[in-house]
Formats: structure tokens, C-alpha cells, sequence
């Protein structure tokens, strides 16, 4: 018994040494065994994100003012101011021993603004007070390229002049309907303030129909809180469209510069004085004078919309 069991120790231990032997020196001697694998799962690839446009942002109002800009121009204009001349230069005998030795002094002044391409025709609408009484008046397009301009027509009352310029493939700015504002509107206004070139800022309607900013003159102003200042006077005041609905006009300010309280004429009036002005080259009135749009403490006060006719002119189309 005890050698049967030494021949099986030995014989175990020589065959283990030969399959360690084997499986170091020669391990493709060995039969191999394939295990399976899963097979994969399926998963449909998927799209990539789209990659977000201008028009779909809601961070952005690039298309507002990209289709807006093109059509904003800058307005420089100069006029000779003469200084005050000491009445003695004038007297016939100072003149008679002195002569003409002391000629009236004059310089050229000049100032800026803004304004707005109404259409391919060249017809350009800004502010009088910008461009009143000036000798000329030059308008500097967004490419750059500068044109001389003439008045077409003026009204005082609307503080509203149209000029007129002459160019090819001029850029026109799209008319939007001032009734649609509503307060909290978000708008731009786009201008030239203290010279610096093109700028555009943003705010809201803070209020619509305000009076008593030019009592001597039609009243009916968009308030916004739009940056406005010095230079922007005559530019746009347009919506998230792009579309003109106020001409920037005035500001509330101590120190002249903005306060966050700034008006615009109504771009339906802003139409109907422009397209007298340009037939007629002066607003065409029947009759009425001294019309004060009625502001919306007045309005509210007195249960009222619309406007006070202050004057009726006799035997005129208003008298009847």
C-alpha cells in the first residue's frame, strides 16, 4: 500500500512540473477555452445641439439693432456767429477818422446731432433744434461716406425737419406704429452722443403721452429710460424689430447729461409732419393752432383722451 501511494505522489508531482514546464515555454501546447461575451447593446447616436442663432437669443437684441444701424446717421452742422459790435464803431464820426479798421468779428460754430434715413429717396428726419438756422449741414453715414444736406421743410411746434441727401443704394429704416407701445416695452435708442460715433443703449417706455415738456408746442412724448444725451437728438428710438417708433427729442436733466428720463416724438406723427413737410415743405394745418396732446395725469384726472385745441382760426376747415 505504502508504495502504490509513492508511485501516485511521484507521478502527480512529474506531471504537475511538466504542465508548469509547458504552460511557461510553451503555452500553445495547452488547449484554450473561449469564454463569450455579451453582445453589445444598441444606442442610436444622438444629434448634436444646435448651435444657438442671433434670432432665437433671448440675450441679445443684435437683430433689433443690426437691421436698425444702417439707417442712423450722424448730423454735423455750422453757422457763422457774429460777436457783439460796440455801438461807437458805428457812430459817423468815430467812422470818419477811423474808417473800416475794425471789421465785425465772426466765427463759425457748430454742433451735432442725429437722424434717421426714412427711405431710399434720400429724405432724412431729425430734429429742428438740430439743425436751425445752420448755414450747413453735413450727414455722416454708418459706412462712413458723408454727404452734404438740405433742408426739405421744418416745423418748430414738432421740433421735426426733414433733409434731404443724395446717394445711391441709401439704407431706410423700417416704420413701426407708435400706438402699439405699451409701457414696459423694451426699446433702443440709437444715436450720436457727445460726438463719440454711433452708440446704442437700452431701456424701457416708461411712460406714453407725456405733456409739459414744450408747452408752446405739440406735446404728445414717449418717456424712456434709454440712455439719451447731448448728440443723440434727431436719432432713433426703435423696437426689438428694428422699427422706428419715437425720434429722440429731449431729456430731463440738471446737469445736462442723462438722467434716465428721455423723450421721443411718436413716430405716427413723426409720419404725418414728415409727409407734409416733404410735399409742402411746411405743416399743413387746417385752421387749428395751439394743440397740447393731453399727458396721462391729465388724462387720468379727467376721464379724457387726446388733445386740447387751444385756438380755432376763423373761417378755416377747423371752424367748421
Amino acid at each position: 500500500m505504502y508504495r502504490l501511494w509513492l508511485v501516485f505522489s511521484q507521478a502527480t508531482t512529474v506531471a504537475v512540473a511538466v504542465l508548469f514546464v509547458v504552460s511557461t515555454f510553451h503555452p500553445e501546447w495547452l488547449p484554450t477555452r473561449t469564454i463569450a461575451q455579451p453582445a453589445p447593446i444598441a444606442v442610436a447616436p444622438q444629434a448634436p445641439a444646435p448651435a444657438a442663432s442671433a434670432s432665437t437669443r433671448t440675450d441679445s437684441y443684435y437683430d433689433a439693432v443690426r437691421r436698425a444701424t444702417p439707417a442712423v446717421v450722424n448730423i454735423f452742422t455750422s453757422k457763422e456767429v457774429r460777436s457783439a459790435r460796440h455801438p461807437l464803431l458805428d457812430d459817423p464820426i468815430f467812422r470818419r477818422f477811423f474808417g473800416d479798421q475794425f471789421p465785425e468779428d465772426s466765427q463759425r460754430a457748430t454742433s451735432l446731432g442725429s437722424g434717421v434715413i426714412i427711405n431710399a429717396a434720400g429724405y432724412v428726419i431729425t430734429n429742428n433744434h438740430v439743425v436751425e438756422a445752420a448755414d450747413e449741414i453735413e450727414v455722416a453715414l454708418a459706412d462712413g461716406k458723408t454727404l452734404l444736406a438740405q433742408v426739405v421743410g421744418n416745423d418748430p411746434e414738432t421740433d421735426i425737419a426733414v433733409l434731404r441727401i443724395n446717394g445711391e443704394k441709401l439704407p431706410a429704416i423700417a416704420l413701426g406704429s407708435s400706438e402699439a407701445l405699451r409701457v414696459g416695452d423694451v426699446v433702443l435708442a440709437i444715436g450720436n452722443p457727445f460726438g463719440v460715433g454711433q452708440t446704442v443703449t437700452m431701456g424701457i417706455v416708461s411712460a406714453l403721452g407725456r405733456s409739459g415738456i414744450n408747452p408752446d408746442g405739440y406735446e404728445n412724448f414717449v418717456q424712456t429710460d434709454a440712455a439719451i444725451n447731448p448728440g443723440n437728438s434727431g436719432g432713433a428710438l426703435v423696437n426689438l424689430r428694428g422699427e422706428l417708433v419715437g425720434i429722440n427729442t429731449a431729456i430731463l436733466s440738471q446737469s445736462g447729461g442723462n438722467m434716465g428720463i428721455g423723450f421721443a416724438i411718436p413716430s405716427n406723427m413723426v409720419k404725418q409732419v414728415m409727409q407734409q413737410l416733404i410735399e409742402y415743405g411746411k405743416p399743413i394745418e387746417p385752421g387749428i393752432e395751439g394743440v397740447q396732446w393731453l399727458g396721462d395725469s391729465y388724462a387720468a384726472r379727467f376721464d379724457l383722451a387726446g388733445a386740447v385745441v387751444r385756438d380755432v382760426e376763423p373761417r378755416s376747415q377747423g371752424a367748421d
